[in-house]
């Protein structure tokens, strides 16, 4: 029996993901990561958590692109608009029990360029009868001097 298929796997195992780790554009979030543009899109989405958990949808809604390209993907159907998207939240969650308290983990930002980053994670609501949780995948534009949510695609663990 060879030794060189084994020696190969096992290259693979080790050097594949060193390379990968040091590219330097995907860093695993605890916002402890020194990236300035990192720490911004972090912001995003905690000042978006607070809003949400201060139930305040407006709020909430500030992270996103207000456009009519905006896209929004979640239960089988995509929502286009930053004002169909907001008033979507609205009909959806009506008071502050069906909102409950949101929590993102697992946060992983891939910054593609200056002005483009990917956030990966997950999401949790914390409500008296249940807890509804799932994944997200945003896509962040700088423009205006801020990041904003330009496409969010988000899944239920339902």
């Amino acid at each position: 029996m060879s030794l060189r298929p084994v020696l190969i796997a096992l290259a693979g195992t080790v050097l594949l993901p060193a390379c990968v780790a040091d590219s330097g554009t995907r860093l695993p979030v605890p916002a402890e990561a020194e990236n300035p543009e990192i720490q911004r899109i972090l912001a995003v989405l905690y000042a978006q958590q607070d809003a949400w958990n201060n139930g305040d949808i407006d709020g909430f809604m500030q992270g996103y692109w207000q456009s009519e390209q905006l896209r929004f993907a979640s239960g089988g159907s995509i929502t286009r608009g930053w004002q169909a998207t907001r008033d979507r939240y609205h009909a959806r969650y009506t008071d502050r029990t069906i909102m409950g308290t949101l929590a993102f983990t697992d946060l992983e930002v891939d910054l593609l360029s200056s002005d483009a980053a990917i956030v990966h994670g997950a999401w949790a609501l914390e409500r008296k009868k249940d807890r509804p949780n799932g994944l997200f995948t945003l896509v962040l534009r700088q423009m205006d001097g801020g990041w904003k949510v330009v496409s969010d695609t988000t899944t239920s663990a339902d």
